[in-house]
């Protein structure tokens, strides 16, 4: 009788950690079905973005041309840009040699998916200036909408904790409220507040594709 009670226990103990093991099985599971899935959407949906991204530039740029940026765990990245732009950093530049106001730069620099250049660092406004006519003056993606002195970039990136290039005593003019890049004898390159209806060459900016 007793050896009959001792089995019956063994055989509970057994069958509660049969069903504590089945527990964490199922619970590892259902955890690894939700982590796939999550995986599958992430990367539908940076797919879809990537793929949305790359049709944009196919529609303006037929041809595009990458550079190997090292590696990425175990595989090559590629960051490319379309053949007739400037790589630099994480971005590609376009030096447009047609002269349209502000806003019409800004309109032609969307068309391509693009925008009027944001200048980060210095690093970057060195590069951008060896590009550059001497001749002429180019608008930036900076403006000052109200004339108030509240100048901002067209990604929003914030302005007062971003690298500032003016020429000395600029901006002065409340009515100029669109920033330009121009070389001035006497202190090379920097930047100058102009009117924004004024016709003046353009910078466009566009990040990288990477493959």
């Amino acid at each position: 009788m007793i050896q009959e009670r001792q089995a019956q226990g063994g055989e509970k103990r057994v069958c509660w950690s049969l069903k504590l093991w089945s527990i964490a099985l199922i619970s590892i599971i259902l955890l690894s079905a939700c982590f796939i899935v999550s995986c599958v959407v992430t990367y539908h949906f940076a797919s879809n973005k990537y793929d949305k991204r790359l049709s944009v530039l196919h529609t303006y740029h037929s041809n595009l041309i990458c550079f190997s940026e090292g590696t990425m765990v175990t595989e090559k990245v590629w960051g490319c840009c379309p053949s007739t732009w400037k790589p630099f950093g994480s971005s590609c530049y376009l030096i447009s040699t047609e002269q349209h106001f502000w806003a019409k730069s800004e309109e032609k620099c969307a068309e391509m998916g693009a925008h009027l250049v944001v200048i980060n660092t210095e690093a970057e406004q060195n590069f951008i200036i060896q590009q550059l006519n001497e001749t002429f003056s180019y608008f930036l993606g900076l403006s000052d909408p109200q004339g108030n002195n509240n100048w901002q970039w067209i990604d929003h990136t914030p302005f007062e904790k971003n690298v500032r290039f003016w020429h000395q005593n600029e901006p002065n003019f409340s009515a100029e409220q669109c920033a330009t890049i121009v070389f001035w004898e006497s202190r090379g390159w920097g930047w100058n507040d102009v009117f924004c209806d004024s016709k003046r060459n353009s910078i466009c900016e566009m990040k990288k594709i990477y493959l």
